[in-house]
């Protein structure tokens, strides 16, 4: 998607539509300067268009000196905010989508009054809408053929699939340049969580362990990023039960991925990242249920976000050393997997009596964290993963779960989320819930029984960082998973990639 910014007047532009950003205080006042400037019937603010986030309502221009070819009204609600900005450019994106306009503006003009109300830089808000649109211009359609479209469509003629070409971002002469840099920046961060979607959207005979070893290494080769990949046999050698223990059912060999961001000069800070690469999970041996199973394609969402943050680092040449790390295999169940009650030795040497071969995440977790922090000694550690449905109790589909042994750590992540329309809420890490995880016959087991699922998981996750004072793991099940979360989107909405980019951007 090609974004570019414009100071030249609204009615000059030659596009199928541009965009209006409209709060329910100032429809009046919208529909007046709408009717003086494009002729629009000011009369469907007042009865169709309700300005809700999310309300879109299309306009047709009546002035022969307006250029575009339609006038929308995008709803913001009560007042502007950034989590508004960014649902009405989404929705704005899905109308064009839907439409199929393959040239589109939003108005802009006002952005400094807008920063005023928000209390955000205009950088900043241009950004915001940036990536907004990208999200809701989003589709998964890579496996879709033009002859399929033609046939639905009853035609011999195949269709060739919608291709959005321009966002123009129109402004004023003063809010240029800080308009210029926040779509750039928008655009970074938009187009890649993007490519993290296809990742996760991917079917799981699409998205093996090797075939995301191979994604992160193309990213790494585009944007000049080192990543080496560790084999089966490598991984054996390093003694990695965990991860060999649920790649154990499968025909498809593991992969163990560091990728490894360092900019020029010495780096503020090394942050570790590290993400659940499960590319199917069927439950292994303690089987799931059939229904929406085939939502476990998007089990390795973490690790498609650990992609996505260490290629924005990089791509923005942000002054700190971001290292990725992801653990991946899908888990099946087959005459070698490994079975209720076995016990396993992780990379750390800690045992693990596996209770249940449906928690498989954090088996593969336990590998990772100890190899990062025994090998590159980072100053913060920070894992993803769609790991527990007990999350998604906790907290539904509108924010991820945050457990952290830094108070320090918690606020940054909990700031970024706010920000980033990316949630997080923490949880507990009280001692009081190692009790469930005791085993007889191991160290640890790696379930805890009923309740406080979400919890005894990440208590399961902290006995693999040693003491390490700077760990946080967020449990992004809810927000995460295809026609599940509360982004609106019907696939991956790709949670945790602004997330990620909003903590790494401010990191100081």
């Amino acid at each position: 998607m090609k974004v570019s910014v414009s100071k030249a007047p609204l009615n000059v532009h030659a596009l199928e539509a541009i965009g209006f950003f409209v709060p329910k205080t100032s429809k009046e006042k919208s529909a007046t300067a709408l009717s003086a400037l494009a002729g629009v019937v000011a009369t469907g603010l007042d009865g169709d268009f309700k300005a809700n986030e999310g309300d879109v309502l299309t306009l047709y221009p009546q002035k022969e000196n307006f250029n575009a070819k339609r006038v929308m009204t995008l709803g913001v609600g009560e007042t502007f905010s950034i989590d508004a900005l960014r649902k009405s450019a989404a929705a704005f994106a899905t109308k064009v989508r839907e439409m199929k306009l393959p040239k589109v503006g939003l108005d802009l003009t006002d952005l400094e009054s807008i920063a005023q109300a928000t209390n955000e830089d205009e950088a900043y808000l241009a950004q915001v809408v940036v990536e907004g649109f990208e999200f809701g211009l989003y589709d998964f359609n890579k496996l879709k053929t033009d002859r399929v479209q033609a046939l639905k469509n009853k035609k011999h003629k195949s269709e060739p699939k919608f291709e959005f070409k321009e966002l123009v971002l129109i402004t004023t002469a003063s809010s240029l340049k800080a308009v210029q840099k926040g779509a750039e920046v928008g655009e970074i961060i938009g187009s890649t969580q993007s490519m993290v979607r296809d990742l996760i959207n991917s079917p799981s005979n699409y998205m093996t362990a090797t075939d995301l070893a191979n994604a992160a290494k193309e990213s790494g080769k585009k944007y000049g990023y080192k990543v080496t990949v560790l084999d089966k046999k490598k991984i054996q050698q390093l003694n990695m039960g965990g991860l060999l223990g649920v790649n154990k059912g499968s025909t498809e060999p593991p992969t163990f991925s560091i990728l490894d961001y360092t900019p020029t000069g010495k780096p503020k800070a090394t942050i570790a990242l590290v993400g659940k690469g499960i590319t199917f999970d069927t439950g292994g041996i303690s089987l799931k249920p059939s229904e929406n199973m085939s939502d476990m394609k998007s089990d390795m969402s973490g690790a498609a976000d650990v992609i996505g943050a260490v290629e924005i680092a990089a791509r923005l040449k942000l002054p700190i050393r971001v290292l990725g790390f992801i653990p991946a295999t899908d888990n099946k169940p087959s005459g070698s997997a490994q079975n209720p009650g076995d016990v396993l030795t992780t990379y750390s040497g800690i045992t693990v009596e596996v209770d249940n071969t449906d928690a498989e995440g954090r088996l593969i977790l336990a590998d990772a964290l100890t190899y990062a922090i025994e090998n590159y000694k980072p100053d913060v550690i920070i894992d993803l993963a769609t790991l527990t449905g007990a999350c998604v109790v906790a907290l539904g589909y509108q924010a991820a779960g945050l457990f952290t042994n830094n108070d320090e750590l918690a606020e940054k992540l909990l700031k970024a989320g706010f920000r980033s329309g990316e949630k997080v809420w923490r949880l507990p890490l009280w001692d009081d819930y190692d009790k469930q995880i005791k085993s007889e016959v191991a160290d640890v087991k790696n379930t805890g029984g009923k309740g406080a699922g979400a919890i005894t998981a990440a208590k399961f996750l902290e006995k693999f960082i040693g003491d390490h004072k700077a760990w946080a793991h967020i449990d992004i099940a809810g927000p995460s998973f295809p026609s599940l979360g509360a982004s609106g989107a019907k696939s991956s909405s790709g949670f945790g990639v602004r997330l990620l980019a909003e903590v790494l951007r401010s990191w100081n």
